[in-house]
């Protein structure tokens, strides 16, 4: 989980970079086919199939739909706004995957746990600041990813074993693409290629496949109340990098927001837990609380 973050991190920096020099759609694009393209070739050298049966079920259309409305909202996210400020809403991730587990799953929620919840968008809330002179409309994009990642991680859980990661990668990068067309569709832009960006969207494109397959692997084989909470390291890598390459100066505010959003989450994550399980009426799988 922790070298999962730190690639993220890196290439949501080299992805900001990037986007100086070309479309967001067109980044989008190659990026899907790229880390595609090595997932196909992994999955051929493993002997398995590029299309699974088991590809074709609920888990997977719920997940490739939230990894669409993820990665195109939070590339316009980190483009649109500071990396550190983006970084810091999407801790919330964890909360939301609590919510979602209760909501969808039906695990069973202690007060103590909805008082940390709420505690932890309040944390959310104090970065974004609707309604303040220092509301950016665009971080809107970051809280629709955090929804968006939290759904695939869901989707990911629920997902079927015999889908190996290196099958899920396939579509996970797949669903780039159908983010960068409707992306160009409603904003097409022109590109013209030049060293800079090569070596960006290449530098995007290996740091993706690292960070995808080391969260992909953390989340299906790891005890999710274990390894989430190195989620959280996420946003130091991504303040030292805001910091260090894009000169950010994070105000109090946010690093207080981030700092209710983590301490809420690790709360969270560190009560004690019944060994009982639920049944989801609607995926079929059995969710350990």
């Amino acid at each position: 989980m922790i070298l999962a973050m730190a690639a993220f991190s890196v290439e949501d920096m080299l992805f900001k970079l990037a986007a100086n020099h070309a479309s967001i759609g067109i980044l989008l694009i190659m990026f899907g086919l790229g880390g595609m393209s090595i997932f196909m070739m992994l999955t051929w050298r493993r002997g398995e199939d590029f299309v699974p049966p088991a590809i074709f079920s609920l888990p997977i259309f719920i997940r490739v739909t939230c990894e669409i409305t993820a990665r195109l909202c939070f590339a316009l996210a980190i483009t649109l706004t500071p990396l550190s400020s983006a970084s810091a809403i999407l801790q919330a991730t964890p909360l939301v995957v609590v919510l979602g587990a209760a909501l969808i799953f039906g695990e069973v929620v202690s007060v103590k746990r909805w008082l940390a919840i709420g505690v932890g968008f309040i944390g959310v809330l104090m970065i974004v600041r609707p309604g303040l002179d220092s509301f950016n409309v665009a971080s809107l994009f970051a809280v629709v990813s955090t929804l968006g990642f939290a759904g695939r991680d869901l989707a990911t859980r629920a997902a079927s074993s015999s889908i190996s990661n290196v099958q899920l990668g396939i579509y996970g990068f797949l669903a780039l693409i159908p983010a960068g067309i409707l992306f160009e569709v409603y904003q097409p832009t022109s590109f013209h290629f030049s060293p800079e960006v090569t070596w960006f969207i290449l530098g995007v494109i290996i740091f993706g496949v690292v960070a995808y397959n080391a969260l992909t692997i953390a989340m299906r084989k790891g005890a999710v109340s274990v390894v989430t909470p190195f989620r959280y390291t996420r946003l130091l890598f991504a303040l030292v990098l805001g910091v260090f390459v894009f000169k950010e100066t994070p105000d109090v505010m946010t690093l207080l927001g981030a700092s209710v959003i983590v301490l809420s989450g690790i709360y969270i994550l560190t009560q004690k837990k019944d060994n009982t399980a639920m049944v989801s009426p609607s995926l079929g799988v059995n969710i350990k609380k």
